[in-house]
């Protein structure tokens, strides 16, 4: 999820963003590994989100549009560069966190 506030902070341009999993391994590099599933506003006041709010689904978005919603978040470095980096720090996070469980899976089956 990306939130977008303006300096007025009275609402939040709020992105639904995911990674397609037939995707992930893309072999053109000019194509996006992320894409915008929703768009919605949101109260930025407000820290629970409401349902009743319109969200728009891509699917249904016209094409140039969305072209400027990527081009939009690109302009704010959320682009290739920065999902690649997320992808390998949460990587890197699930990882040490296995790590740290097969070993407290380990004292605790050695302990009596």
């Amino acid at each position: 999820m990306v939130e977008v506030i303006k300096n007025d902070g009275k609402k939040a341009l709020v992105l639904d963003c995911h990674y397609p999993e037939d995707k992930v391994e893309q072999e053109e590099p000019e194509s996006d590994i992320f894409s915008i599933r929703e768009v919605s506003f949101q109260s930025a006041s407000e820290s629970e989100w409401k349902d009743t709010n319109y969200i728009l689904n891509t699917d249904s978005l016209d094409w140039a549009l969305y072209d400027h919603l990527t081009d939009f978040l690109a302009d704010r470095g959320e682009d290739n560069t920065f999902a690649d980096e997320l992808v390998e720090l949460s990587t890197a996070l699930e990882y040490q966190d296995y790590i740290t469980f097969l070993e407290d899976l380990k004292s605790f089956v050695k302990s009596q």
